[in-house]
């Protein structure tokens, strides 16, 4: 559950999940696995970065009981995600979606101040 006092901003969604940023603590939450994880910036990504290693391809093709699932611990959350390869796949598009959406964003911004300045 997303504090109500917070702020937030959808960045990106799926049938699966979705990312939100809150302005007002500067944070982005999680909701995926019918639970919600707050993460810093930093974290945020850091936490893209994990899922991103993940080989899936190592999973598929390993006949041992264990790699079935990947266990992910995210920095500073309480939060521990076992994943399955379809979790994964759900979950990385979940956050490849957001990231484009906080880079198109920045870029946007960055665009409209140099144009307000150019108009001056």
């Amino acid at each position: 559950m997303i504090c109500p006092l917070a702020n937030v901003e959808e960045v990106f969604k799926t049938s699966e999940g979705a990312v939100y940023q809150c302005s007002r603590k500067n944070c982005y939450w999680l909701e995926f696995q019918n639970t919600t994880t707050s993460f810093s910036v930093s974290d945020f990504f850091k936490f893209k970065k994990r899922i991103d290693s993940i080989d899936i391809e190592k999973m598929i093709c390993d006949s041992s009981r264990s790699a079935d699932v990947e266990i992910v611990m995210p920095f500073r959350t309480e939060r521990c995600f076992v994943l399955t390869v379809s979790d994964i796949l759900n979950l990385r598009e979940i956050l490849d979606g957001a990231k484009f959406v906080i880079e198109l964003n920045g870029q946007i911004k960055s665009i409209l101040r140099e144009g307000a300045m150019l108009a001056r």
